[in-house]
């Protein structure tokens, strides 16, 4: 049973599978009870997912296989294991592509492109005495410096990005001896302040009001790896005593941010929806990487990536 999937992958999967369409997936993902009962009406043994919630009531069926198209927040890893259920995914992240839209935010946020194409899709870009050159006047980002925390791979991207505009780069990361900043050396002197870390037990929440209150006032923050790496809180606080001047975000806790909450009615801040790897390449690719290791999976082989270890299936050499 799948999510939409590119063709050329689709006609893959069904040459080593019987594929079992599902109705309209709902914009925010199945959840768990709606997810279980369609496996049970399909009687399918491998799900591919993307943002479903796979808990107690999928992993409780007799399954074989799930392969997660994105990050697996909604999958219960630890159930799965104890299961027998192996969970599959692509082996990185798209670096290029999360960097692509890195850059994209940072010219969004220093340019007040989004606010003014507002005005001029609204008819109001010449609506008081204040010229719209004027009142949207960004910051030059040439000769700025653009400090990177956490450089590997979509650090690394940003990185010759970065310095390919003019920007001095500097970079923190106790794993890697080349970014030979502290953090709060790299907050003091920065003008655009980047998050690329991953999600662990150590670095959740670990960007907060002090984090915040280090940095530049006026600087730019963006955080495209994921929400629950700052306080979002603090970031707001931050935006709204001009301690930091803009930001930019692809991710928030549970992919999800209420359209009433404080953050959406600030001028400075570009919000998208976990648009990282949302290109064609990186949808091909994703699905390429997980539809070979089905296939391995069911020709009894070991998988490339597996997120827990993999059980033999029934049957198999």
């Amino acid at each position: 049973m799948l999510p939409a999937l590119p063709e050329s992958a689709l006609a893959r999967l069904g040459e080593i599978a019987e594929l079992a369409e599902v109705p309209a997936r709902p914009s925010l993902g199945f959840t768990d009870e709606q997810l279980a009962d369609l496996i049970i009406g399909t009687g399918a043994t491998v799900l591919i997912t993307d943002g479903d919630q796979v808990r107690t009531s999928v992993l409780g069926l007799h399954l074989d296989i799930v392969a997660v198209m994105g990050p697996p927040t909604s999958v219960d890893l630890a159930l799965a294991a104890e299961r027998g259920v192996t969970v599959l995914h692509a082996p990185d992240r798209d670096a290029e592509a999360v960097a692509e839209l890195t850059l994209a935010l940072m010219f969004a946020v220093s340019r007040n492109i989004v606010t003014a194409d507002r005005e001029v899709r609204g008819g109001r870009a010449y609506h008081d005495r204040m010229p719209p050159a004027q009142r949207h006047r960004g910051r030059r980002l040439t000769g700025r410096t653009f400090g990177i925390v956490g450089l590997g791979r979509v650090g690394r991207a940003m990185r010759w990005r970065c310095e390919g505009l003019g920007m001095q780069v500097i970079a923190c990361d106790p794993f890697v001896p080349e970014a030979t900043h502290t953090l709060p050396a790299l907050l003091a002197e920065s003008d655009v302040v980047s998050l690329h870390v991953p999600l662990t037990a150590e670095t959740r929440g670990f960007f907060g009001y002090v984090e915040f209150g280090a940095m530049r006032p006026g600087s730019i923050y963006l955080n495209t790896s994921r929400g629950a790496l700052h306080d979002l809180t603090a970031l707001v606080d931050a935006l709204r005593w001009g301690q930091v001047g803009g930001a930019g975000l692809d991710h928030f806790e549970g992919e999800w941010l209420d359209p009433a909450h404080p953050l959406t009615s600030l001028p400075n801040v570009v919000l998208t929806p976990r648009l990282g790897e949302a290109t064609g390449e990186s949808q091909e690719e994703l699905a390429e990487t997980l539809v070979a290791d089905i296939g391995r999976l069911l020709r009894g082989e070991e998988p490339a990536h597996a997120y827990v270890p993999v059980m033999p299936l029934a049957g198999s050499a």
